[in-house]
């Protein structure tokens, strides 16, 4: 018996290699005389698979290959047809930004969308808050400081930003408080919480009104129920 292997100079007798192969072989497969395993020291088997169908050969140019992108992509747009199809996303785009505006809720941000969203949109823009003077009074103290370069002018306005800083929050602080208690008035089962509707108002009040979005829907000093 040969412990290190088989040697191709020392090939064993036939009745070696049938014995092997009935070793190798299951129950199941000695019966019927098929061998689904290849024995040992002889190679597996190929496996057969399904033919595929005839692969395209490689484009031989750069041009072929454009060629090709174009064909699976589909057929090139002419510039009359490219122009059009700006024009019609354009408008498309004008009229989701303008029903947008309208506060039309299938348009909206996610933030904007809702009864109470919408509730709390209207009793900011019928108010009439200091909230709304923060970016112009910012901006004009900004300019100053800019344009005068004074030591005694710059003095000035630093205490005065933080004093108009102060009031904005003081301004934000009222009212968020009543926006939130109109809302648990009118809407008993809100789920959402005081710091997100109060944050929601104030932000909204803080912007110039013809800039806010959605446009307003309600006039100043208008009763909102």
């Amino acid at each position: 018996m040969n412990l290190l292997g088989r040697k191709k100079d020392n090939p064993q007798p036939p009745d070696a290699d049938a014995s092997d192969d009935t070793a190798d072989a299951g129950p199941d497969d000695a019966g019927s005389g098929r061998r689904t395993t290849a024995p040992k020291g002889r190679p597996t088997p190929k496996r057969t698979t399904g033919r595929r169908g005839p692969v395209a050969p490689a484009p031989m140019t750069a041009a072929e290959a454009r060629r090709r992108r174009k064909e699976v992509g589909g057929r090139k747009l002419t510039r009359q047809e490219r122009k059009a199809e700006r024009v019609t996303r354009r408008a498309v785009m004008a009229e989701r930004r303008e029903k947008m505006m309208a506060g039309e809720d299938a348009y909206l941000l996610p933030r904007d969308r809702g009864p109470v969203r919408r509730f709390v949109r209207d009793v900011v823009d019928a108010r009439r808050s200091v909230l709304g003077l923060f970016m112009p009074a910012a901006l004009g103290l900004i300019f100053v400081m800019l344009s005068v370069p004074s030591i005694q002018v710059q003095r000035l306005i630093s205490p005065a930003m933080l004093v108009l800083v102060l009031i904005m929050v003081i301004d934000g602080f009222i009212i968020g408080r009543k926006v939130n208690r109109l809302v648990d008035e009118k809407f008993p089962d809100n789920t959402e919480t005081g710091w997100k509707l109060g944050f929601y108002a104030a932000s909204r009040a803080s912007q110039i009104r013809r800039m806010r979005a959605p446009r307003p829907q309600v006039d100043r000093g208008a009763q909102v129920v």
